[in-house]
This record gives C-alpha cells, sequence and structure tokens, in this order.
C-alpha cells in the first residue's frame, strides 16, 4: 500500500459544475466552484480527493454528513436510490481567490459512471469533495526522480511538475491512448526530461506499453526516488522491475494502483 500524508483537517463540501472543457479525445476538465473551497487545505502536489456525484435519475445530490472514516459505511447505507457514485481524482488546479477548483478525468470508458456524468455535466450541477491527502513525497537524498503513470495519473504528473522546484531532475514517462492526447507544452524545470508512449497501434493492456519501455531505458545513476500510478498493473511491475533487476531499495518507490481495468471501483 502506499504511504498516504493524510489532511491535518478535512470536512465534506459540496460545490457546483463551473464548466466543462474537453482537452483531447481522452481528457475532460471539469471547472468546480462554491465558497465551501475555503475549506479545503492545499497539501501536496498530488492531492487526491474523492469526488461525489448523482446517479442518472438523481434530482439532487446527498453527500455523507460525517467527515471522519465513518464516512463509507454511512454512505453504503443510503439506498442506491439516494446515493451518489463516488470516485477519487486528483487535484489539477486550485484558484482560491476565484473560488475554483479543476479536475481532469480520463476517459477510459464513455459508459463507466464517472465518464458518463462528466461528459454530461453542465454550469450549476451539484457535486461534492472530500479530501484524501496526498502520497508523492520524495526522499531527501535522492538526486534525480523517475515519474511514470499512465493516462490516469497524468493530472497529478503534470501537478507535481508544475509545483516542482526549478532544481528537479527527472525522467518523466507518460502513457495515453492516442497522439491527440499528449500535451505538447508541459510546464516543468528545464532539467525534466519527458517521454510520450501511445497505444496506437500496440497490443496489451493499460500501462504495458510504459512499463515496457521503462524496462529497456538507460536510467541515470545514482540514488533517485521514483512514482508510479496508473492501472494495477503497472505500479506493481515497475516496483518489481526497479527493485529486482535494477537495485532500487524498496522505500525509495511511491506505487499506487488508481484503477483496475474491467473492475468498477465501489461505491
Amino acid at each position: 500500500m502506499p504511504r498516504v500524508h493524510p489532511p491535518r483537517s478535512r470536512r465534506m463540501i459540496t460545490l457546483r459544475v463551473l464548466r466543462r472543457e474537453m482537452l483531447s479525445p481522452h481528457f475532460v476538465r471539469l471547472t468546480l466552484t462554491g465558497p465551501g473551497l475555503e475549506h479545503l487545505e492545499r497539501s501536496g502536489p498530488d492531492q487526491a480527493v474523492r469526488l461525489f456525484f448523482p446517479r442518472a435519475g438523481q434530482s439532487r445530490l446527498e453527500m455523507p454528513t460525517t467527515s471522519t472514516t465513518a464516512w463509507m459505511p454511512q454512505l453504503l447505507l443510503v439506498p442506491k436510490a439516494r446515493r451518489p457514485w463516488v470516485r477519487m481524482y486528483t487535484v489539477r488546479a486550485v484558484r482560491p481567490e476565484l473560488h475554483e477548483l479543476d479536475v481532469e478525468l480520463a476517459l477510459h470508458d464513455v459508459h463507466a459512471p464517472a465518464a458518463a456524468w462528466a461528459l454530461a455535466a453542465r454550469p450549476g450541477d451539484e457535486v461534492g469533495i472530500f479530501d484524501e491527502g496526498f502520497t508523492y513525497f520524495p526522499r531527501p537524498h535522492a538526486e534525480w526522480q523517475l515519474l511514470v503513470g499512465d493516462e490516469s495519473a497524468l493530472p497529478a504528473i503534470l501537478a507535481i511538475l508544475e509545483q516542482a522546484p526549478a532544481s528537479l531532475v527527472a525522467r518523466v514517462l507518460l502513457e495515453v491512448p492516442e497522439a491527440a492526447d499528449v500535451r505538447p507544452d508541459v510546464v516543468r524545470p528545464a532539467g525534466v526530461e519527458i517521454e510520450w508512449v501511445t497505444r496506437e497501434g500496440r497490443d496489451g493492456p493499460p500501462g504495458a506499453a510504459v512499463l515496457e519501455t521503462v524496462r529497456r531505458a538507460e536510467l541515470p545513476p545514482g540514488p533517485s526516488y521514483t512514482w508510479v500510478a496508473g492501472e494495477a498493473r503497472l505500479p506493481t511491475g515497475l516496483r518489481r522491475h526497479l527493485v529486482e533487476q535494477r537495485g532500487v531499495p524498496k522505500s525509495d518507490i511511491t506505487f499506487v494502483g488508481y484503477w483496475r481495468e474491467g473492475r468498477s471501483a465501489p461505491g
């Protein structure tokens, strides 16, 4: 399990959709707004929140009333006719002065609950968030970093790079479904090298292409810190490769399984 750095304090926050923007064939950005954002404390660059949104046919969003770990049992006791969907997403950007928060959703399956909701979202639609902390925590001794992810980890890695110190030295490998999903102008320190891998014309599950690319890559020498996230087989496979084939200490790797292909998240 990844080491999660929890928020110092948190509460259930209800917001509304301000705008929706298609960024590429497989990514949509939602900008959320509301005075409740005053209660969201910014933490690590890959800060994640539970996102609560209504099921099809629900006229209103019914959020859990507790802001403790008891929120999930409480949610599961609510009949499905009233229970919202809940998924985890990275906070892509926050503009406190405007009471705005951005989340970017990777569209694996347009018929899945989150994708279908996001593609149909309209200004004024209710949505809730609940802070879950962050996992990106570089080791002080690391001379360089390795950041790897599939499309589900792209928002987190972009946020990490945007907030990184100018001195960061890193190799970044990102897998996206197709070339049209590549972001041409990534904000990053000068010492960061980015390699994009697309799945076009390839067989295998999500994450397999970028995993194979890392396995073949010539990586810099010296102590490092690795952060990898995505479909469960990518982070576990990369961690195994780095530990067994490259001698990287397990303590220098943060690996996070964001999703499992073919399996729906609970809730």
